[in-house]
């Protein structure tokens, strides 16, 4: 077997498969939204058309944190999936510590992905003891503030350049009958846009030894304290953002209803979508207008172990197509995100997009929160901020005090 997916992983490239090991492959994911739906077709139109083998979607709607711990008992359970998204990171340390998800170094090495994924810790993201278990497909960086151009037309304003002009036009946008900052409630989208506050205010060195190096020193200090400031203040404007889902929030700003939304660039599929132009009906600031510095988080595809030939060669089949670069193109201009190789013409990329090429060849990146947090820590996180964002009674020092037991706490 070993020869055979060595051999079959090289010529994947141009003839990925053959009749007689033709397959179903079914791949989960949480994509379900108007723009994520339109890049992961993508996904499935270039599988299909590269081999001979069959794209079977498993979407699983409500985010990561519902389809991950699905996925996990399915593979746990005995029935896997061909293939499943996860983002960069921890989140599958332990299946791999189990045994339970395929060692793809063949097909890497075939593909030459060493070479050609950039930033290298995407990568290294994937590697264990030296065996590479995923196929890293884009760059998704949380530090954007997407703002509605028309909103602030409407409030007589001009738009905002940074956070603190935002902050300011609050008052203005809620007398114009806009809500001045669009949030939906699942707790994943409060924590992640109280960490963009934290890498953008308090800076990339804060979150790093922060998260990285659990210094609750640092977390107690006057640089946080100038951060759950700042969080107080969107809690202000967030008030009256009743949706649920990002995508929902997102689609606030889109319809001129709310002024921003801090959230990463995967926003842009939905801007897309709808046919707004960035540019002229939005406007988006990396690193909130203030620290022009993103995230080199993202997606990739794991494959759990089968006992069935078949599947196994579908899943080299795939692994190697994620990451070609007719692929690659076509997925990330639908999804928003960065292509994970440097080699492939993103001419078509749109303005925000090209903001986000632009600072990551500047190498002004850090790490995304889930390759230095545990899901437990980030469940932690995501507790203390949907309750702070959404119970006024929680002062920011308090916030402050139990985000300091979290990190000095953290494993």
């Amino acid at each position: 077997m070993t020869a055979f997916r060595t051999f079959f992983a090289a010529t994947t490239a141009l003839c990925a498969g053959t009749a007689a090991f033709a397959a179903d492959l079914e791949v989960t994911h949480w994509w379900t939204s108007g723009g994520e739906a339109a890049a992961v077709a993508e996904f499935a139109r270039e599988f299909e058309a590269q081999t001979d083998h069959t794209w079977v979607d498993g979407a699983i709607a409500g985010g990561g944190g519902t389809a991950r711990p699905v996925m996990v008992s399915r593979i746990i359970g005995g029935d896997p999936m061909g293939a499943f998204q996860f983002n960069h990171g921890r989140q599958a340390e332990e299946l791999i510590e189990a045994g339970l998800l395929r060692d793809m170094t063949d097909v890497a090495e075939a593909e030459g992905w060493k070479d050609i994924v950039n930033p290298p810790s995407l990568l290294d993201a994937c590697t264990v003891d030296g065996r590479i278990y995923c196929a890293p497909v884009n760059i998704h960086s949380w530090q954007w503030l997407w703002l509605s151009n028309a909103a602030f037309e409407k409030a007589g304003l001009d738009v905002p350049s940074n956070w603190d002009e935002f902050v300011a036009a609050g008052p203005a946008l809620r007398e114009a009958g806009i809500t001045p900052m669009a949030l939906g409630g699942q707790p994943w989208q409060s924590s992640g846009a109280f960490n963009v506050l934290m890498a953008t205010l308090g800076g990339p060195d804060v979150l790093q030894k922060i998260y990285g190096d659990g210094d609750a020193e640092m977390a107690a200090g006057d640089a946080m304290k100038r951060v759950f400031k700042a969080a107080a203040d969107m809690r202000e404007m967030v008030q009256g953002s009743n949706v649920q889902d990002w995508n929902q929030a997102t689609n606030l700003v889109i319809t001129d209803q709310a002024g921003g939304q801090i959230m990463g660039d995967w926003a842009q599929g939905e801007f897309a979508v709808a046919g707004e132009v960035a540019g002229e009906d939005y406007t988006c600031l990396p690193g909130l207008g203030v620290n022009e510095v993103i995230s080199t988080g993202g997606d990739a595809f794991y494959f759990p172990v089968v006992d069935d030939e078949e599947i196994s060669a579908a899943q080299d089949a795939l692994a190697a197509t994620l990451l070609n670069p007719e692929t690659q193109v076509a997925f990330n201009l639908k999804k928003g995100s960065l292509p994970v190789r440097a080699d492939v013409d993103l001419e078509a990329a749109n303005d925000c997009m090209k903001k986000g090429l632009e600072i990551l060849a500047s190498g002004a990146i850090m790490p995304d929160v889930n390759m230095l947090n545990t899901e437990d820590t980030n469940n932690q996180l995501n507790d203390l901020f949907v309750q702070f964002f959404q119970d006024t009674s929680i002062s920011a020092d308090d916030a402050q005090a139990r985000f300091v037991d979290i990190v000095a706490n953290k494993d």
